[in-house]
């Protein structure tokens, strides 16, 4: 009998068949970009083992994916801190257990966060913050601003995007402009968020959703002007080619943005959830957090690692009373809110 392609075998038995052949793999799903190759490598070689990687540009992508069957498939995931209560919701993480060393090593700010009280289900890997990156040949000296994107006389003619992927940053960057603040959830707030997104997208030099990167991209090349992006990928990119990104700058909004944990969790049905606790206490190291970080250019949670980075990172990693000002985390939401957003979010994008 001719051999059933593995494409179509049922996803239970696929990840059944990972397991039995392929014990010697640790299975990544990350965000692009944000492991550095020499840390995989050490990994891999301390532990003999290969990782094998795989990527997502959104929270909402990765979530998708994990409800599609990836809780099976993947050992260790990336979310932000936000959508860590809508995984264990969903049941497609499990908890850590007691096999994960070097939660010490973390700032008091991190530990113990709202999205995870308990530290059960999650560990922190790298934090950054959502702002406006923007050409500064077309805007010499902006007002540190989410105007920039919701006001047609602050910006009259000249192309920009918002960020895509899930509708609550979008709908907090809203609420923000509207001194409700990055973390607002409230019906008749979110209500006026709406309408606000569904102006702009109504606006003629408004050139669609773009994530993070890709704003980036769009802006070098003069798609665009102006988009929200996250610091670190801006950071990454500039150091990587600075001809290329030269003229792009980046400002956190004066009145209130995004403060994003980027955490490690493992799928409620992952192939090798003990190599998974060892990858985690791994990249908990201090060193280890150091060089990801320095990879990456996103901020570190991990205060045994501050003396490793230059000081520019290191300064950055601190977390202050200043930025916690401006910054706010993501809140939680599910149930009916969550539906409520995501209804509101619909009826924006589609009018």
């Amino acid at each position: 009998m001719r051999p059933t392609p593995i494409a179509l075998l049922p996803l239970a038995l696929v990840a059944g068949l990972a397991q039995a052949q392929d014990d010697d793999k640790l299975y990544l799903f990350n965000w692009t970009e944000y492991a550095d190759p020499a840390v995989i490598d050490e990994f891999e070689q301390e532990f003999s083992v290969e990782v094998v990687q795989s990527y997502f540009t959104s929270n909402a992508e990765m979530y998708s994916k994990l409800v599609a069957g990836g809780d099976a498939q993947f050992d260790v995931v990336v979310p932000t801190d936000y959508y860590v209560p809508r995984l264990v919701a969903s049941e497609l993480i499990q908890p850590l257990g007691d096999g994960i060393e070097g939660r010490d090593n973390l700032m008091p700010a991190f530990r113990h966060p709202s999205y995870d009280p308990e530290d059960r289900y999650s560990v922190p890997y790298l934090w950054g913050v959502t702002g406006i990156v923007y050409d500064s040949e077309t805007f010499p000296d902006p007002t540190p601003s989410w105007s920039l994107l919701f006001d047609p006389e602050v910006n009259p003619d000249q192309p920009f995007a918002l960020l895509g992927g899930d509708p609550q940053v979008l709908f907090g960057m809203a609420c923000a402009y509207q001194g409700h603040g990055f973390d607002c959830t409230d019906r008749e707030q979110w209500i006026e968020a709406a309408k606000l997104v569904s102006q702009t997208l109504d606006r003629s030099n408004f050139t669609g959703f773009a994530d993070s990167t890709a704003a980036i991209d769009q802006i070098a090349r003069g798609v665009t002007r102006a988009a929200v992006t996250y610091s670190g990928d801006l950071d990454y990119r500039k150091a990587d080619s600075p001809q290329t990104y030269a003229k792009l700058k980046f400002y956190i909004p004066e009145e209130g943005s995004q403060l994003g944990v980027d955490t490690l969790v493992i799928p409620r049905r992952a192939p090798h959830p003990e190599l998974a606790r060892q990858f985690i206490s791994f990249m908990l190291r201090p060193e280890i957090a150091a060089r990801s970080a320095t990879y990456a250019y996103y901020r570190t949670p991990n205060e045994a690692a501050l003396p490793r980075l230059d000081p520019g990172l290191r300064e950055a990693s601190q977390l202050s009373d200043a930025q916690r000002e401006h910054l706010s985390p993501t809140p939680e939401l599910e149930g009916d809110q969550l539906q409520l957003l995501q209804q509101l979010a619909n009826e924006a994008r589609s009018r």
